[in-house]
């Protein structure tokens, strides 16, 4: 694996990374809450972003509004199946999601699972820069580069390791403080 192709892998594990924050509420109503809620639509798992419009008409408030009224009612199996932790309310048209003040306890095992996030994403990156360095290291065993670019490319590769386990470190800083305000 070349350092560009590391690089580019580790741009996509932060932004994985991002996106599982994303699915952590923080006590405001945001739609990417409902990303990893899928609804069993004609015998297949379809996401709801698919198949509702989801709209925030307030900071407590998540408003779905199906494409298909027909839909209305799976989607509302669904919500209340996965695991966001919100009860849906149907009123015919709308399903509202009203969202709970965050007790303290609760925000503390939002954090924690956030830093479970942030270490899964940072794993991801240790694992990538593993996989490069043994690429680099077979390349120099094999003769196709030299011992000084062997050690150039490693530091470099050391350089861009440090790089994207600091941004997952500051996105969870800034995910903790979402969290943590009240």
């Amino acid at each position: 694996m070349k350092l560009a192709e590391a690089e580019s892998t580790m741009q996509k594990t932060v932004e994985a990374t991002q996106r599982a924050f994303n699915t952590i509420r923080t006590g405001r109503a945001n739609a990417s809450l409902l990303d990893k809620v899928t609804v069993d639509y004609y015998g297949s798992p379809t996401p709801l972003k698919s198949l509702a419009n989801i709209n925030t008409p307030d900071a407590t408030t998540l408003l779905i509004q199906p494409y298909d009224r027909s839909t209305l009612s799976l989607i509302e199996k669904a919500i209340s199946m996965s695991d966001v932790g919100l009860t849906p309310s149907n009123d015919g048209s709308v399903i509202r999601l009203n969202i709970p003040p965050l007790t303290s306890d609760r925000r503390k095992e939002l954090v924690k699972l956030a830093a479970k996030y942030a270490e899964e994403g940072r794993v991801g990156i240790r694992n990538i820069r593993r996989d490069t360095q043994d690429f680099i290291r077979k390349q120099e065993k094999n003769s196709e580069i030299s011992e000084d670019e062997s050690r150039d490319q490693l530091d470099k590769l050391q350089k861009l390791t440090d790089k994207y386990t600091a941004k997952i470190t500051e996105i969870l800083a800034e995910k903790e403080k979402d969290i943590s305000i009240v």
